[in-house]
């Protein structure tokens, strides 16, 4: 997915030799060519992931949030009798214990928690808003935010994100440490859509905003589990933004880069 393929190649490239677990196996051989090991199965299934992990020194996890709870104990149980070493966890700039009235928030919570209590060597990152994300804030010719979203985002680049998930693995200083991770600017959605926008879609020229209420009647209207789902991570970060949390200043692992409007322009020559 968006997270787990520039990991993949960041951790090849740092001379890793990987392997990837995959439910898709057809769409994972489009993307990774054969110096990448493919293996298909079901993260939640113990004896899958028993033989995806054999021989594995460390394991990378980055999941759908339905699944990521279930599969990190399956991973740490076992993991902890399969001899590896260092688990890394895509978290969340906002996962914290008062958060953890909001359902996603919570199975992050509790996830990091069992990789914490397991035993092993980890690095757990925790990433505000990708830039990656914009593109679904345009649909259908219109470009919206759903809801006021008043708070500015320190929008990180996933590129930056794999870097430095790949440069930990390296690194005696980053076991056992949690790393929130933020991008160099602070910028509100509706900022950043409109630059997005201003690259990819110049004929949009206005980003709108779709009340929280209206959301919820058209996902009770249309009965749309993604519409419904959106609204309410929509309405938690209206309610809490970027979070509490700030990343440590020390930079062990070399902090974001990438600007919103540098990679705006990556992507574009990326795209041609």
């Amino acid at each position: 997915g968006t997270l787990g393929v520039p990991v993949a190649h960041f951790l090849k490239n740092h001379g890793y030799g990987v392997r990837i677990m995959t439910r898709d196996l057809q769409k994972a051989q489009k993307v990774f060519d054969n110096s990448f090991e493919r293996f298909a199965g079901d993260p939640t299934d113990p004896g899958c992931l028993e033989k995806a992990m054999e021989g594995c020194s460390g394991v990378h996890i980055s999941l759908p949030t339905d699944i990521e709870l279930q599969a990190v104990e399956v991973v740490v149980r076992v993991a902890s009798t399969d001899g590896v070493e260092r688990i890394s966890y895509i978290s969340g700039a906002t996962v914290a214990e008062e958060n953890c009235w909001f359902p996603m928030i919570n199975r992050k919570y509790l996830a990091e928690k069992a990789i914490r209590e397991s035993g092993i060597r980890y690095t757990i990152f925790c990433p505000t808003w990708i830039m990656e994300s914009l593109p679904m804030f345009v649909n259908q010719g219109r470009a919206a935010v759903l809801g006021k979203q008043p708070y500015p985002y320190h929008w990180v680049a996933v590129g930056d994100i794999a870097r430095m998930i790949a440069t930990s693995y390296g690194l005696a200083e980053s076991v056992n440490r949690r790393f929130i991770v933020h991008g160099p600017e602070a910028i509100r959605m509706d900022e950043a859509l409109k630059r997005y926008c201003a690259v990819f879609h110049p004929e949009i020229t206005e980003v709108s905003s779709m009340p929280l209420w209206l959301v919820r009647i058209l996902a009770a209207i249309t009965k749309n589990q993604g519409i419904k789902g959106a609204g309410e991570l929509m309405s938690y970060f209206e309610k809490v933004g970027e979070g509490s949390n700030f990343p440590e200043l020390d930079g062990i692992l070399g902090a974001p880069t990438n600007t919103l409007d540098a990679w705006l322009q990556i992507r574009k020559a990326n795209a041609s």
